[in-house]
């Protein structure tokens, strides 16, 4: 949908590539007094979006099958450049194009106010989208957000799931694990019916602890992590498909590799 728009809207390619790089550099004049609050704001939604940093991508990895961790990292790695570089740019691109964006004054109002009335959040893609396509425009991204939300709803149920049988070394507490899926049915309940601005706040907060508490860990595992990626490159420049021994090069509680 987003490369229809773009094609589209071909003409205008320079035009937005000049206002994304004005506005990044503080040369927009419109934008130049919020340029830190938008990093600020690209940077929180970028890692958002592509969990780069929080600690929660390693355990879908882990359940992969692969004969070296280092396959799965680049895998893990690449998927961000996707997410970030093309997925949310090309939403980024749809928006921009069609002028369905308003920009807010961090003092208050709107420094650009193109659409009157328009909410913060999914509104600006429905708006671009179905400026285009007026028939299907809000059902295609009603229907895009139900499949988002639902798959992202299993993952994080996956991932808490897994962190309580972790913690409670792989036996099993039916009440606990009960009682995190009320708390789990609870959660994507209370954000249904509360405000976008609410649930964006609650995220924030989650996504910034889970990174410092993430960036602790990944110092103190940097050194295997090393070993592991200098052992991946060797079996590389030998044109061998690597295999990860973790006896043979000194990396402890990796037992489920050997």
């Amino acid at each position: 949908m987003a490369i229809i728009i773009i094609v589209l809207n071909f003409h205008r390619i320079p035009e937005v590539f000049a206002l994304i790089f004005k506005s990044a550099f503080g040369a927009e004049q419109a934008f130049a007094g919020v340029l830190g609050a938008a990093i600020s704001w690209g940077v929180k939604r970028g890692v958002y979006s592509n969990e780069a940093g929080q600690g929660t991508a390693p355990h879908a990895a882990a359940a992969a099958e692969v004969s070296h961790p280092a396959k799965q990292g680049l895998v893990q790695a690449f998927s961000v450049y996707v997410d970030t570089l093309l997925i949310c740019t090309a939403t980024a691109f749809i928006i921009l194009f069609t002028g369905q964006y308003n920009v807010v004054n961090p003092e208050g109002g709107f420094l650009v106010e193109h659409v009157p009335g328009l909410e913060m959040g999914t509104s600006s893609t429905q708006a671009a989208v179905n400026k285009h396509f007026p028939t299907i425009g809000n059902g295609f991204i009603a229907i895009a957000l139900l499949f988002f939300v639902f798959t992202t709803i299993m993952a994080y149920y996956y991932i808490a799931e897994t962190n309580l049988t972790y913690l409670l070394k792989n036996k099993t507490n039916k009440p606990l694990l009960w009682l995190l899926r009320a708390l789990i049915l609870f959660s994507t309940f209370y954000g249904a019916i509360r405000t976008a601005e609410l649930a964006w706040a609650l995220g924030d907060i989650g996504v910034g602890l889970m990174a410092w508490l993430n960036i602790i860990a990944i110092f103190f595992l940097r050194k295997p992590a090393m070993i592991a990626w200098k052992d991946y490159q060797d079996q590389r420049k030998k044109v061998i498909d690597p295999v990860f021994d973790p006896k043979k090069l000194g990396i402890k509680n990796a037992e489920i590799w050997e």
